[in-house]
């Protein structure tokens, strides 16, 4: 007897499982083995509880249909408020997920194909679809098939529930207030490893609409007590950060600079030709570029440009990169996306900086950390998420660190400080590593000739070994 397998890539898994949440798939049914057929379907898939149907055509879309009810031949109309259709294609980034038109069933329980109306799945015994939008769900049939109804594969999977809270937490939390004002203590008296650092200066890289910007108004509001929107942050398919920028933040209104500089940039895109210029950020990590410069489209900031600061200190330098990724996207960064993280972390490791990855929106990732954050740790969700960016980016576990920011909050809240601080404390602590690596010649400079030290970024950013 034949071993049965998936056709489902990893990358068109890992789409479908970002739509059905924290589940594992068990393959039923495969119609290349079992048959097209309605009779080889029923005996498989009947009476199995929450289902998926993964249907594959020539055009390159996989498309089908997730119920949470039986299939049993009763000839009735099912209700199902959790059932959907979807496609995912690679012409699109996320996958299309579409509800049922209010007051209509989901499926006809019939002995034929799968008949979820605007879909029938093996249409008279052969490996096709009927395609009728609008009848219980409504699509474009470009969107959800590309017009090609011919089946080159059929299959459904048993959706199987892992369960939603782990029954103790990955990781050991105190969600008190004395625990909060210890962090804070902790980072306000915060001294680097070397002397003439007076700030740990932390880089924040991301994709666009990632949460950098609301990161650092998050940090503020936790220091100063109330809301603060000193970034500019919002969503856009384009980064709102347009210009480098350094950003100090008070303790209380008036109080003095905790220290810890957090700097944005632009956010990373798809595109080879949009978002941050990696040429760019190794500028960054090395100092030379100035507060508020402006991006340029049409290349990297260059040596001898107004923008760029040629004498630079170990206090001009980065000593930490955190990256900064939304938890619910975490398993369906495009490969350009793991591509470009994985670039820019090989220029960070050469250059010995340490490197943290905050998980954000996690109160949107998971339900049940919405409605608790203490769940977070707890979230087999979350922590799944975690497992997934420390495979896909090569970031070890103990570097990941799931966040919440404020976001429609007028008022800040202990839990959300405690983990947002928590995050702070594991960036000093890594800057402080990393100065602590650097060879200093006394308390006023760094030692080197600076004319090697710009040779060697050069050569580095134009290395064609990257």
């Amino acid at each position: 007897m034949p071993v049965i397998t998936s056709s489902l890539s990893n990358d068109q898994q890992n789409k479908l499982l970002s739509l059905l949440g924290n589940v594992r798939l068990h393959l039923l049914y495969k119609a290349s083995i079992h048959g097209y057929t309605a009779a080889a379907f029923h005996s498989r898939c009947d009476t199995q509880g929450p289902t998926v149907i993964v249907a594959y055509n020539s055009a390159g879309f996989v498309f089908g249909a997730y119920t949470s009810k039986d299939y049993t031949q009763s000839n009735e109309e099912v209700i199902d408020k959790e059932a959907f259709l979807y496609s995912i294609s690679a012409r699109r980034y996320k996958p299309l997920k579409v509800s049922g038109i209010t007051g209509k069933c989901a499926f006809t329980d019939v002995d034929s194909g799968p008949d979820y109306g605007a879909l029938v799945f093996l249409y008279e015994d052969e490996p096709a679809v009927d395609s009728n939008p609008g009848t219980s769900f409504n699509f474009k049939d470009t969107d959800m098939h590309g017009d090609d109804l011919q089946l080159t594969e059929f299959e459904v999977y048993r959706v199987e529930d892992l369960g939603d809270l782990l029954t103790k937490p990955w990781r050991n939390i105190q969600w008190t207030n004395t625990k909060k004002q210890q962090l804070m203590e902790a980072i306000l008296n915060y001294e680097p490893s070397v002397k003439m650092v007076h700030q740990a200066r932390v880089l924040l890289v991301g994709p666009v609409g990632a949460g950098k910007s609301s990161f650092f108004n998050s940090i503020n509001s936790a220091f100063r007590g109330n809301m603060t929107s000193q970034a500019i942050a919002g969503t856009a398919e384009s980064s709102v950060t347009t210009e480098f920028r350094t950003y100090t933040i008070k303790a209380k209104k008036g109080g003095g600079a905790v220290p810890l500089i957090l700097c944005d940039t632009m956010g990373l895109e798809d595109n080879l030709d949009a978002g941050l210029d990696i040429k760019d950020l190794v500028s960054i990590y090395n100092g030379h570029i100035k507060d508020r410069y402006q991006f340029s489209l049409s290349g990297p900031l260059l040596s001898d440009a107004p923008g760029y600061k040629k004498n630079v200190t170990l206090s001009d330098k980065i000593h930490c990169v955190v990256y900064v990724v939304e938890t619910c996207k975490a398993s369906i960064l495009s490969q350009k996306m793991r591509d470009k993280f994985v670039a820019i972390r090989k220029k960070a490791n050469q250059l010995g900086i340490p490197q943290i990855l905050l998980m954000t929106k996690v109160d949107d990732a998971c339900p049940l950390v919405g409605e608790d954050l203490k769940n977070v740790y707890r979230s087999v969700y979350i922590q799944k998420m975690a497992h997934e960016l420390r495979e896909s980016l090569g970031i070890p576990l103990n570097c990941v660190l799931p966040v919440k920011n404020y976001s429609q909050e007028l008022e800040v809240e202990q839990n959300t400080d405690i983990l947002l601080l928590t995050a702070v404390e594991q960036m000093l602590n890594y800057a402080d590593n990393f100065l602590e690596n650097q060879v200093v010649e006394d308390q006023g400079g760094v030692c080197g000739d600076p004319e090697i030290n710009s040779s060697m970024i050069s050569a580095l950013m134009n290395s064609d070994s990257e």
